[in-house]
């Protein structure tokens, strides 16, 4: 992951850690694989305790604001733990992806 990247994706982190607490943060995609153009979004997988509708505005919002400020599209995708460990999203081949390449912040 470059250097500039992983700055955004902690700078976001910071941010999100001030309004919920974050099981799992995790960079993947093109950026992860540092094979991103410059028009290439930030994938970010945010594991959350629970996801009410105000917390996934205030995200939605907070990732807009700090990609915003980065000349950046930052797309969050975004599970409870609930999701993660007890739905069909388990086997999921995007988690499993995820869980292989993605990069911790």
């Amino acid at each position: 992951m470059k250097t500039r990247d992983y700055e955004i994706a902690k700078n976001f982190k910071e941010k999100l850690s001030e309004i919920t607490q974050l099981i799992d943060f995790k960079i993947f995609g093109s950026r992860a694989k540092e094979s991103a153009d410059e028009y290439s979004d930030m994938d970010v997988f945010l594991e959350v305790p629970e996801l009410t509708a105000e917390l996934k505005e205030k995200i939605l919002e907070i990732s807009w604001e700090v990609g915003f400020e980065n000349f950046l599209v930052i797309s969050p995708l975004i599970f409870t733990k609930d999701e993660v460990e007890n739905s069909p999203l388990k086997a999921s081949p995007i988690l499993r992806n995820i869980v292989e390449e993605g990069i911790n912040i």
